[in-house]
């Protein structure tokens, strides 16, 4: 009696269902005390920004959890930027225009702006937001809340050189290079 054989084809491979997603199931959010930054060039005047090495805290979320964390992280922002736009506005009507000196607008802090004033319900929060740069003054002010007793103010000027030569950029040659006098070439960079 013969068995029959049940050999495998060494050719032709059983199709296996492969998953090849990756799926995330936890965020995990570091948090970083600021201190002046010294690493990057803000469009305008004062400080930088930055973070210490070393991160004070973390959190862990799950992916809804984050999600909801980011949604009150953008809210909040907006909430601030409307209150800032409304006291500023507040303000302008209060010195006529800026052309009137009042003591009352002088006084006046976002903690007068109610939260009542201020409605972002009917926004959507996933629809065109992005990072706004800070002005000087509330860089500084950030720096200041977290403890930085003096800041570098040797950074400012450095700060405003930079801006500076960034603005003076190729050489003056009009038609015709000349390497002898050419600032690119004299500088060691290819004219463009």
């Amino acid at each position: 009696l013969i068995l029959p054989f049940l050999a495998t084809s060494i050719l032709k491979k059983s199709k296996r269902l492969k998953k090849n997603n990756v799926e995330f199931d936890r965020v995990t959010v570091f948090y970083f005390p600021r201190c002046q930054g010294f690493t990057s060039v803000p469009s305008r005047g004062g400080c930088t920004l930055g973070m210490v090495s070393k991160h004070s805290s973390s959190r862990q979320f799950t992916l809804a959890e984050f999600s909801k964390e980011q949604e009150n992280v953008r809210r909040g922002k907006l909430e601030e930027k409307l209150k800032e736009e409304k006291l500023e506005a507040l303000k302008w009507k209060l010195t006529m225009n800026g052309t009137k000196e009042s003591e009352e607008a002088n006084q006046l802090t976002i903690e007068d702006i109610s939260d009542d004033d201020i409605d972002v319900s009917s926004v959507d929060l996933e629809d065109g937001f992005f990072l706004q740069p800070y002005p000087a003054k509330k860089r500084r002010a950030l720096l200041k809340a977290v403890g930085v007793k003096k800041i570098d103010k040797e950074e400012k000027r450095e700060l405003h050189s930079i801006r500076l030569s960034r603005e003076d950029c190729g050489c003056d040659c009009r038609e015709v290079c000349d390497p002898e006098t050419c600032s690119c070439s004299l500088a060691g960079i290819k004219c463009q």
